[in-house]
């Protein structure tokens, strides 16, 4: 008789190796409007040339109204109104009007808050209503 040898089979068991995690793509991160438009801005000032500072400082500075004021003031003889100071500084080119109607009010303004400031300090003194002169 023939006797049947059992064949035991036996399975391998197969593990399957983890594949590695792929890193999760960087999220872009968010800048404010603010933030994006300095960062132009910053780019585009490292693109222009640098001025030196001798080219900075060659350009003359311009003369303020209150200290032309003072200038013509001190030369005057009589006192004279806001109005009449500001053409007589135009009219020496100690100063240049810009776009402002009023200058004159400008400066009458000017001059009474550096005579409260300053006081006997002041380069002006209110002699009249209205009329100023050299301190």
């Amino acid at each position: 008789m023939a006797t049947k040898t059992a064949k035991t089979t036996t399975k391998k068991k197969t593990t399957k190796k983890a594949a590695p995690k792929k890193a999760a793509p960087k999220k872009a991160t968010r800048t404010s409007a603010g933030a994006a438009r300095a960062k132009s801005a910053a780019k585009t000032k490292r693109a222009k040339p640098t001025q030196t500072k001798q080219a900075k400082a060659a350009k003359p500075k311009r003369v303020s109204l209150l200290d032309a004021a003072a200038t013509v003031l001190t030369s005057a003889k009589a006192p004279m109104t806001a109005k009449a100071i500001v053409e007589q500084v135009t009219a020496e080119g100690l100063w240049t009007s810009g776009k402002g109607k009023t200058p004159h009010a400008t400066l009458y303004a000017a001059m009474i808050r550096e005579i409260a400031k300053k006081q006997k300090d002041a380069r002006f003194k209110k002699v009249e209503r209205g009329l100023f002169a050299a301190a």
